[in-house]
């Protein structure tokens, strides 16, 4: 049997591909690439691509500058944007340091190595996000964002252009290989939403960030700008990143159990009670922009307590309820997300923190089954329902203190991770923003 090294070197040349494309993050997930031609690509996926790692954020010192990067030949895929004449190519790359040893600083192998706790547990961990972004006619942040469409949630739009925009991403995705489960129009004008099938977290990382790349990359085509910013426009909802998850010993959902009323294990329960114990922590990670908190607000269907449900919307845990015969499809909904994260380190927390209920046996409490947005504090308080941080500040200060994440992150990625968020929070606290000018300089 050919070997995936083998094969991507015989595609590229019976393809006649010109770049590839070696694609990775900066610790904020940030898309980086570093362009290659078919004449290096054999040395490049037997040794490794030298760069500078201190021109990265959250990479190396400048004493220590140098790392690998190193191609993962099972994520090779042609990006069919590009015509005939310029075929391009691209594959993720895992970053080492110069001795071989994982560099600390790559997202990818902080989810590689929980991911392999979670095995050593007998788990295969799936991740299937529910990915929403906006259309604007441009990205010029001196005026305000300009929609290319006024629909709505579930809209039949034939001759729109974002829906035509959308469409378009889809099918592109659907050529390089990528599932999608469906399609649609979100709440809110020029928002729309991909929701992708399940798959091993690590691939579901790569498609993320693919999704934003490609739906990017459609957009600029057409002379347009797509965003994943969480909350772009003040008075709708913002854009979020539902996670639904699951895990698997072998090819037996470990969350399934038949015996019980609603279809979830025993597993499934304590997960569910792990993200909940471990939600103020893993906030910064799966929300790490001052702007994410202006999603995170009452009366916009983004979650704000830290309960759960089996369908109650306004619970930041979900336990869908399953369909009759569909015991493969039990799953937990995690709704804090933003598509803005850095999908690496966002599902590595959102593994840990279940793996640590599964672990320690934690219990879930009381089932929200009301409108968390209708309760008053005090009647939250009396339920033991908390808030999750209301500030990037809030959620930093609770990631700072996790034993549970410095774990999983690893020194490097969280000390920097806060030491980047720290400084962002001290730009925008002195910031003077147009929203006080126009409340305060006409009357103080």
């Amino acid at each position: 049997m050919q070997s995936q090294r083998d094969y991507v070197l015989r595609t590229v040349e019976e393809r006649g591909i010109r770049f590839v494309q070696l694609w990775f993050t900066d610790v904020l997930g940030t898309a980086k690439a570093v362009n290659i031609t078919p004449a290096e690509l054999e040395n490049a996926l037997d040794e490794g691509m030298t760069f500078d790692g201190s021109s990265i954020d959250g990479f190396s010192r400048v004493q220590e500058a140098d790392v690998l990067a190193r191609p993962d030949p099972k994520t090779f895929q042609l990006l069919p944007w590009h015509g005939r004449d310029e075929s391009v190519a691209r594959v993720f790359c895992d970053i080492f340091n110069l001795d071989g040893t994982p560099f600390e600083g790559c997202p990818r192998h902080a989810l590689r190595r929980t991911l392999e706790r979670a095995r050593s547990a007998g788990y295969t961990f799936f991740a299937a996000p529910e990915v929403e972004y906006f259309y604007f006619a441009d990205a010029d942040p001196s005026r305000a964002p300009r929609g290319l469409d006024s629909g709505s949630y579930f809209d039949l739009s034939l001759a729109d252009r974002s829906s035509d925009l959308r469409r378009k991403t889809v099918l592109v995705l659907e050529e390089m290989g990528i599932p999608v489960e469906h399609a649609q129009h979100e709440d809110a004008p020029s928002q729309h939403e991909i929701d992708l099938r399940y798959t091993d977290a690590l691939t579901m990382a790569d498609t993320v960030m693919t999704v934003r790349l490609v739906a990017k990359e459609i957009a600029r085509r057409d002379g347009v700008h797509a965003s994943f910013m969480p909350k772009p426009l003040a008075g709708v909802q913002g854009s979020g990143m539902h996670t639904h998850v699951s895990l698997w010993r072998g090819e037996h959902n470990a969350f399934a159990d038949p015996d019980d009323p609603y279809g979830m294990s025993a597993t499934a329960y304590r997960f569910a009670a792990g993200l909940l114990h471990h939600a103020q922590e893993i906030t910064a990670v799966t929300n790490q922009w001052i702007n994410s908190y202006k999603r995170l607000v009452s009366g916009y269907e983004a979650p704000v307590h830290i309960g759960w449900a089996r369908n109650n919307r306004s619970a930041l845990v979900r336990l869908p309820v399953v369909k009759h015969g569909k015991v493969g499809s039990t799953r937990l909904e995690y709704r804090a997300p933003d598509g803005a994260c850095n999908p690496y380190l966002a599902f590595a927390v959102i593994l840990a923190a279940g793996l640590e209920g599964i672990e320690q046996g934690y219990e879930l409490p009381t089932e929200a089954d009301a409108n968390l947005f209708a309760l008053s504090e005090a009647e939250l308080h009396a339920k033991g329902i908390d808030p999750l941080p209301s500030s990037l500040k809030e959620a930093v200060d609770a990631m700072e203190r996790s034993k549970l994440l410095f774990d999983t992150l690893g020194e490097h990625v969280f000390e920097w991770f806060i030491r980047n968020k720290r400084e962002e929070w001290a730009a925008y606290r002195s910031d003077v923003s147009q929203y006080e000018l126009d409340r305060y300089l006409p009357n103080l």
